[in-house]
């Protein structure tokens, strides 16, 4: 948000664990259609990740894999994600966001 902030591009922030505003499956597909960079960087793979039982593996180049836990388990969302246009990143590290925002 900072370097958007700095570039004076505007951008919307969603709340995506509140109900009203969590992706439905068609916005999950649709982000994962502009997703540039692997579609398995878009699942965090951290404790609650490990504590479900899922192995990074399944994840790798699977996108309807990635719709389908994300879709199940909103909260295994890496975030920040950056959408502009037709293309999405994951916004981590921030030399990315600088690029992508160029």
């Amino acid at each position: 948000m900072a370097v958007a902030e700095e570039r004076g591009i505007p951008y919307r922030i969603v709340q995506y664990q509140k109900q009203a505003e969590r992706p439905d499956r068609a916005e999950l597909e649709a982000l994962v259609a502009k997703l540039e960079g692997p579609v398995e960087d878009l699942v965090r793979k951290d404790s609650k990740f490990k504590a479900l039982g899922l192995a990074p593996a399944d994840y790798v180049g699977n996108r309807k894999a990635v719709v389908d836990v994300l879709e199940q388990h909103i909260a295994l969302l890496q975030r920040p994600v950056l959408v502009l246009g037709n293309r999405a990143i994951v916004g981590r590290p921030r030399d990315a966001v600088n690029e992508f925002l160029s």
